[in-house]
């Protein structure tokens, strides 16, 4: 039986004290199982805020090097996403997989340069498109000679400010042969409500527990000490403290379905 792939940490890189906080509460917990392959995950900048004066980061160089720094002080294998081709280059030499976010999922110029690094790339499905299309984008990667490409599931665009979860997506996905990832967190969202995106954190754990139980090969979700104040997504983060919970939920779940 595969491990189960999990991708979690802090929507954005707020400070290295905050993600420090994070990785080692994370990492303590993974250390309990044997059949978890663990990526710690962080935006080092948001590119696509809901209002053009929210907080987009610290700086890219200096979120950069806390991720070069975390990972080789903890061991631990980092997940970051890219939104330009001018990016990829020194985003891949400071973590382990390239994610190419939803709304980027069909730039082929920036899927193709992913690609190149050899790095495994980790394709979240748009909001506006249909589980078919995914393979097109995952063959773009394939073109390059990199065969290893995830797919991630966030929610469809349902009428205005809301998204759904179609699970026959993740069925479909698995038929590619490529590891399938549910994101229990953005799917939650509801966008661009405001200033930023609000969201229905009560469904994180029914939703999760809803994919895995479709055999999927991996979770994503975003946690953060005190949600309320995060700089990002705030009403969908999962509280640190709920993390080992959630963890333990859908481990025991994938371990059944095992």
């Amino acid at each position: 039986m595969e491990k189960l792939k999990l991708i979690a940490g802090p929507c954005l890189a707020e400070s290295k004290e905050m993600l420090i906080q994070c990785v080692e509460h994370l990492l303590n917990i993974c250390s309990k199982y044997d059949n978890i392959d663990f990526y710690f995950k962080a935006s080092y900048k948001k590119a696509n805020r809901t209002s053009g004066g929210s907080f987009a980061g610290v700086g890219d160089n200096v979120a950069l090097q806390w991720f070069d720094e975390i990972r080789k002080e903890y061991n631990v294998k980092m997940l970051t996403d890219i939104h330009s081709v001018e990016e990829v280059e020194s985003v891949s030499k400071c973590v382990d997989v390239l994610q190419i976010p939803a709304f980027l999922c069909r730039q082929t110029e920036l899927l193709v340069a992913a690609a190149k690094t050899t790095r495994p790339v980790n394709i979240k499905k748009g909001q506006f498109t249909t589980p078919d299309a995914m393979k097109k984008a995952a063959e773009k990667v394939l073109a390059t000679g990199n065969n290893n490409v995830w797919l991630t599931e966030r929610g469809t665009f349902f009428g205005y400010n809301d998204l759904v979860v179609d699970f026959r997506s993740l069925i479909i996905m698995k038929e590619f042969g490529f590891p399938v990832i549910y994101d229990a967190t953005h799917s939650v969202q509801k966008p661009s409500i405001g200033e930023q995106s609000g969201g229905n954190p009560q469904f994180i754990f029914p939703l999760a527990k809803a994919a895995i139980s479709l055999c999927i090969d991996g979770i994503f979700f975003e946690t953060h000490p005190e949600p309320k104040n995060a700089k990002s997504d705030s009403e969908t983060q999962l509280p640190l403290s709920e993390a080992e919970k959630f963890i333990e939920m859908i481990l025991n779940m994938y371990n059944y379905n095992g």
